[in-house]
């Protein structure tokens, strides 16, 4: 009843027995749809350009506000029959591009406080018989120690058995061949640094480099394509790296597969296996704070050096720093016959993966020129980490996205 007490009419609502049909596709469009075929053709030009030109023989991978926009394989994974074409889901041998995730289990461990990045390494590996150089020095090839691959060459007496992290060692303490310059008086970029810091993750975590990276990286975000190459100390260097992509020289009247070598057991400056998409999916870890607090990764990108007029580019924690292009971040690798690039633009979101399992290809010239092409900018797309979370089954501690715009 109404206030005026007169009685409201009241009407029977009409049952609907079905639901009308309506085509999505019809009110729904994706104004993004355009933009992003555009960006994917204009890259996929330039690679047909390098695959006709240099024979590009590789996978890639580019991203661009958090969309995957092309991810494409070129060439064959055997170049000397030329078939058996090569495919997104492949896995290469990352070279040096492994140093970026050596750098982040040490950030891992650093997080629990079971590293300073400043005392003597001597605390984590006693034996080491040079004084004054510690975690952060390896960290930002600052230590001054020279190459392990030389000191091998000269005096490991069987090239069939596998050269290790713990014969390198060995080897520092029994030769003691002679620093470069002494800790932190210098910039030299070598790989017994990072060989340093996974044998320090082993003593420190008590597991083998392998497993901790499998356990506290790789599973946890869900890089199930992605591994540490091993060799046991009691078995023969086989002939070839088994389960990958296989590498060629190409500097011969005939493509050569690339042979396994003794020198392929020291882990952590390389030997990481993996694929575009793994890498993407680290990275994405990366930009969204999910292994690490933010306080912690931040000092993955911060110049390790002094400026200098001889040094164009800087290192950070397994990331090198260009002065040429402010607000990027790389890393290239090459290592018996497989050559890898990941390039970083952070303030414009975009992020190119090249995979290659050949010695010679183009240069990086032609992919910063994609990195620094601001032509059909790609709107930004949030990155949903709760459905991550749930499809992999991890939780992330450190979740630093938390706090940001993003859909959780």
């Amino acid at each position: 009843m109404s206030c005026s007490e007169k009685e409201e009419t009241f009407i029977e609502p009409e049952v609907v027995k079905a639901l009308p049909i309506i085509n999505v596709d019809s009110i729904f469009i994706n104004l993004d749809e355009d933009i992003i075929k555009k960006k994917a053709e204009s890259i996929d030009k330039v690679f047909n350009n390098l695959r006709k030109k240099v024979g590009f023989n590789g996978t890639v991978l580019y991203a661009e506000q958090g969309r995957i926009i092309y991810n494409k394989a070129w060439g064959f994974r055997d170049l000397r029959k030329r078939c058996d074409s090569l495919q997104v889901e492949d896995k290469f041998q990352l070279s040096s591009v492994s140093k970026m995730f050596t750098a982040e289990a040490i950030m891992i461990l650093k997080n629990e406080g079971k590293i300073d990045y400043d005392v003597d390494i001597r605390e984590y590996i006693p034996e080491f018989p040079y004084e004054g150089i510690t975690t952060r020095l390896l960290l930002n090839h600052r230590s001054g120690l020279p190459r392990y691959e030389s000191l091998a060459d000269a005096q490991w007496p069987n090239r069939k058995k596998p050269f290790l992290n713990e014969n390198m060692i060995e080897y520092y303490v029994k030769y003691q061949p002679a620093p470069y310059f002494k800790p932190n008086n210098g910039f030299n970029y070598s790989n017994v640094n990072y060989a340093l810091l996974a044998s320090i993750i082993e003593r420190v975590s008590g597991m083998p480099f392998a497993d901790f990276m499998r356990a506290r990286i790789f599973a946890p975000l869900g890089m199930n394509d992605s591994y540490i190459y091993e060799m046991r100390p009691d078995t023969l260097v086989s002939a070839y790296l088994e389960g990958i992509v296989q590498g060629y020289y190409m500097d011969r009247r005939r493509p050569m597969q690339a042979p396994n070598e003794y020198l392929n057991g020291v882990k952590g400056d390389k030997i990481m296996i993996s694929n575009t998409e793994d890498m993407f999916k680290f990275w994405t870890a990366v930009d969204y704070g999910l292994l690490v607090p933010d306080s912690i990764q931040d000092e993955a990108f911060k110049p390790g050096s002094p400026k200098s007029k001889k040094r164009k580019d800087n290192y950070g924690f397994g990331w090198r720093i260009p002065s040429k292009y402010p607000g990027c971040y790389y890393h290239y690798g090459w290592w018996k016959a497989y050559r890898s690039f990941f390039i970083r633009d952070d303030i414009n979101d975009k992020t190119i993966i090249i995979l290659t399992n050949t010695n010679k290809g183009p240069n990086s010239d032609h992919f910063w020129k994609i990195i620094n092409d601001n032509t059909n900018p790609i709107p930004p797309a949030s990155v949903n980490i709760s459905y991550w979370e749930t499809k992999i089954g991890s939780r992330f501690p450190y979740s630093s996205y938390r706090g940001r715009n993003v859909n959780e």
